[in-house]
């Protein structure tokens, strides 16, 4: 069954490493600020930094989670990240399956006692 919702999110980081990608993805799933976390093979980046257009190879984070847990997520994020100004964004998740979006508020929901 498909359902349409604007409470699902998905939220896109890029990071400068491998390592900084799995600290990340660990860690928001760890606290259940994101259901869940895939990391995408190292992709180029274009991007104008500090006057200059700059290159550098990056990974790709993709996190489920819902519109209420987004500012825990991204101060998270910004707690492990190595970026000045990393890429935190969001896209609504404007239809899926009614299970796996029951899943994503199910496993983001905050627990009481740890």
């Amino acid at each position: 069954m498909i359902q349409n919702t604007s409470d699902c999110i998905e939220v896109r980081v890029t990071a400068g490493s491998r390592d900084e990608a799995d600290r990340i993805c660990s860690a928001v799933v760890e606290r259940r600020l994101a259901a869940g976390a895939q990391i995408v093979a190292p992709i180029e980046s274009t991007y104008w930094w500090a006057g200059k257009i700059q290159r550098s190879g990056e990974w790709l984070l993709l996190m489920t989670t819902t519109i209420g847990r987004f500012e825990d997520l991204a101060r998270c994020v910004r707690e492990l990240h190595s970026y000045e100004v990393p890429q935190i964004i969001a896209s609504a998740i404007v239809a899926g399956t009614t299970d796996y979006l029951e899943w994503i508020k199910r496993e983001t929901a905050p627990r009481s006692g740890g």
